[in-house]
């Protein structure tokens, strides 16, 4: 059984669903040694998530987006923590709901996704900074 842990960067993106499989993979070099085993992801942040979803039709991430806007609206009038701006607490609520963390299966040096599946960057604030993921290999050589 090997381990193997790496950051992952991704540059500042705007309020939305991305796509960031490329950029997940492209940053994960180990992963094609690895013939069976987990890519754990843990997204260092609480205003942003990640998630496994549609890969082809970006109406989906649209919908996405707007969906969450109307169901955790901004300026709620019993939010207390409202220092940081309008978008921060629900993208606290949002990171709730989503989540911090994936854990994937790998095969063959490869991410075992279904064939319309792709790692989301939830990003729940107008202006984030930069993301950092830990990726944490666990398998078989």
């Amino acid at each position: 059984m090997i381990w193997d842990q790496t950051i992952i960067e991704l540059p500042p993106l705007p309020r939305g669903f991305h796509l960031v499989t490329n950029e997940v993979l492209a940053q994960a070099p180990a992963l094609g040694n690895c013939e069976v085993g987990l890519l754990h992801l843990f997204l260092q942040h609480t205003s942003a998530s990640l998630a496994v979803n549609e890969n082809a039709d970006p109406d989906v991430r649209g919908d996405l987006e707007r969906h969450f806007r109307v169901m955790v609206p901004e300026q709620a009038p019993h939010y207390q923590h409202v220092l940081e701006g309008p978008d921060d607490m629900p993208a606290h609520i949002k990171n709730v709901l989503i989540g911090s963390s994936l854990t994937l299966p790998v095969s063959h040096g490869q991410l075992a996704l279904g064939t319309w599946q792709g790692i989301y960057l939830c990003e729940h604030r107008e202006q984030a900074g930069s993301r950092r993921i830990v990726a944490t290999l666990q398998g078989r050589w």
